[in-house]
């Protein structure tokens, strides 16, 4: 028996009826990963100035952010759902609403799915339905080719489902311009190298609980050297990519003035990393964790210039 069988897949603890309304409510919110959410929210609403060349309607950006909040939402509680085995072995995440028995599992499945309905006609009904057709379609990808497809059979999990992540750029574009040009592609490419060195470095930090999970991340297969020298890759590209915006999204002299020097930021947390990757350092002194919070800094500053850049002359 492995680690991942030895405990229930179900959840333990108090049955979920017995439990406070309140402390249920707030499970089903932790369900959906809200803070997760906050990132793929904050690479809709940008593009959607940018794609506006000022400020959309207002109206149009509350319905883009529910429809956006739901759609991610459930995705992220059939994922739940489905890890709930190698989520009880996990020290990261021995504590979510299905391992502790405040919510179900089949209550975690139909609530899932709900929000994923509620989400593609919100947004077809009150935006259009090509921004819903796109949330549907990062949606169903990273329950079906992530979750289920990628994540316990290869290393390269992170970086092919990583797309799922990057479906808000092209949502926040289409629901303003109900259609797609370049610029939402190029921002798609950018979240698409992103997301490995973003996510990389969170998994070299608990490589030890995804390897007590069975679960094939990079830094349980290949070794913090060769992570390094891949996020090193990904991380040039990335920002080689990210000044294709300019000429393609017709934008001000911010854009790139903000994109290079965000971009050599990063680059020196990478490279700093490979550094003490290729020294043999480990544990505390790797301080990998600090490109991971970078990264996010990193696209939220980015995300800033895209939304400020139509405003500058």
């Amino acid at each position: 028996m492995t680690a991942v069988e030895s405990r229930p897949a179900g959840g333990v603890g108090t049955p979920p009826g017995r439990r406070s309304f309140g402390a249920r409510v707030g499970a089903f919110v932790a369900l959906t990963k809200p803070r997760i959410i906050e990132l793929l929210l904050m690479s809709t609403v940008p593009v959607m100035f940018l794609a506006q060349r000022g400020v959309p309607n207002l109206l149009t950006v509350l319905s883009v952010v529910v429809g956006g909040y739901l759609s991610a939402g459930g995705a992220n509680a059939l994922n739940m759902y489905i890890d709930r085995d190698i989520d009880a072995v996990m020290t990261r995440t021995e504590k979510r609403p299905i391992v502790t028995g405040m919510v179900a599992p089949r209550e975690a499945v139909v609530f899932g799915i709900a929000l994923g309905v509620a989400s593609t006609l919100w947004l077809g009904l009150l935006v259009n339905w090509l921004s819903a057709g796109l949330a549907l379609t990062g949606y169903l990808f990273y329950v079906f080719v992530y979750t289920l497809g990628l994540k316990r059979r290869t290393a390269q999990n992170i970086v092919w489902g990583g797309i799922a992540g990057c479906m808000p750029v092209l949502v926040g574009w289409a629901a303003v311009k109900n259609s797609l040009d370049w610029a939402p592609f190029v921002l798609f490419l950018v979240v698409f190298f992103w997301t490995p060195p973003h996510y990389w470095p969170l998994s070299m930090k608990v490589r030890e609980d995804y390897e007590k999970a069975g679960v094939p991340m990079l830094p349980v297969t290949a070794g913090n050297l060769a992570v390094a020298r891949q996020i090193v890759i990904y991380s040039w590209v990335m920002v080689v990519v990210s000044l294709a915006l300019w000429p393609l999204g017709h934008t001000s002299w911010l854009y790139p003035v903000a994109a290079v020097l965000l971009g050599a930021c990063w680059l020196k947390e990478a490279h700093g990393l490979l550094r003490r990757a290729k020294a043999g350092v480990t544990g505390a002194k790797l301080k990998e964790m600090r490109l991971f919070h970078w990264s996010i800094t990193y696209l939220t500053l980015l995300m800033v210039a895209i939304a400020v850049d139509p405003f500058i002359h």
